[in-house]
């Protein structure tokens, strides 16, 4: 990346308004330290509490979890996100998550436990309706949380070819296709009952996949096969490094781009695991603070590890030892209610 692309490097953070967040906000990023700055920010769409930026940075995808769930795209070509249309019924409530996959944007919706398909025009907006609705269905052993379905995560593989959702209510993780407009489901992979499974992240190499579980706490190893759409359990592993002492909820996931490191977030413990990846495995390093209260969301860009902490309010930034993955924290800026925070 040339100097003057850092220079101007950009990143967007969701939050949730109904808790007095600002809605999306678009901050500039200092390519030598990793510091966050606001340059703008709209509250146009309520509760956009995860968001997706579309491959050549000119759109931005948000939900609004709320439990009339809907997506709604935004122009950023400029210094402020300006809506591209009006917000688009997910037929679901409480979308969590989005991403897009061939030509459409989908929501995992985790009130309802479902996952919508909405198609993406050539020109970034979206169309009026949603193509699909996939409605998961099942339980798990947990009374309060796993009495129905909840769908928390939706994404591609590495390869394009497949969407896998995760499902915290039914302990399992779907590998689906895509036919005239809706999720397809190739099938259904278990993992441990009452683990809960959050969300997912594939390793660089495209063969692995680690599954971070809200209700264990733990992280479980997949082999995975894109040929066959195959993902395969292969082991479990503590994101702490003792029992912990009260409440201990894993929410994001990270993989290191050169693929050596794992990092996760668990809220209530409010503090960031370390792994060392294995053939096949994981190697719990260490724990670091989170920065903040209970961080709901991870991501890595440049060398830096960013921690959205919901209750706190803030965006932390971490500068990652490149040797050991440690994160050493590096400076926080003040967003209320904060949710995630994407790249450019």
């Amino acid at each position: 990346m040339a100097d003057g692309d850092r220079r101007k490097r950009r990143a967007f953070i969701g939050s949730f308004t109904a808790a007095g967040g600002p809605g999306i906000l678009a901050v500039a990023v200092a390519p030598d330290n990793g510091a966050l700055t606001v340059v703008s920010g709209t509250d146009r769409l309520p509760d956009p509490s995860y968001l997706a930026l579309a491959p050549d940075g000119e759109t931005l995808y948000a939900v609004s979890e709320r439990a009339e769930g809907a997506v709604a795209a935004f122009r950023v070509t400029g210094d402020r996100p300006e809506p591209a249309g009006r917000p688009v019924p997910v037929n679901g409530d409480g979308p969590t998550y989005l991403s897009l996959y061939a030509g459409h944007v989908l929501t995992a919706n985790y009130g309802s436990g479902s996952v919508t398909a909405v198609p993406v025009r050539s020109d970034g907006t979206l169309a009026r309706t949603p193509t699909g609705v996939l409605q998961h269905t099942g339980s798990g052993p947990h009374a309060q949380r796993q009495q129905g379905p909840h769908a928390h995560q939706v994404q591609p593989d590495p390869s394009g070819r497949w969407a896998v959702s995760v499902d915290l209510g039914t302990d399992s993780v779907r590998v689906c296709g895509l036919t005239d407009g809706a999720l397809v489901v190739h099938r259904e992979v278990a993992l441990r009952p009452g683990s809960g499974p959050r969300h997912l992240a594939f390793h660089p190499d495209g063969s692995h996949a680690y599954v971070v579980n809200e209700l264990a706490p733990t992280v479980t190893v997949c082999r995975w096969d894109a040929a066959d759409g195959v993902l395969q359990p292969l082991t479990e592993v503590q994101v702490l490094t003792g029992v912990p002492e009260g409440d201990a909820y894993p929410s994001g996931i990270v993989v290191s781009p050169d693929g050596r490191f794992v990092w996760t977030a668990t809220r209530g413990e409010d503090v960031l695991s370390v792994f060392e990846v294995e053939p096949d495995g994981l190697r719990l390093f260490g724990t670091v603070p989170c920065g903040g209260h209970w961080p709901r969301a991870l991501a890595a860009s440049d060398g830096f590890l960013y921690v959205a902490n919901e209750r706190s309010g803030d965006v932390t930034w971490f500068a990652l030892d490149p040797e050991t993955g440690v994160p050493r924290r590096g400076g926080s800026l003040a967003v209320p209610a904060a949710s995630c925070v994407v790249f450019d």
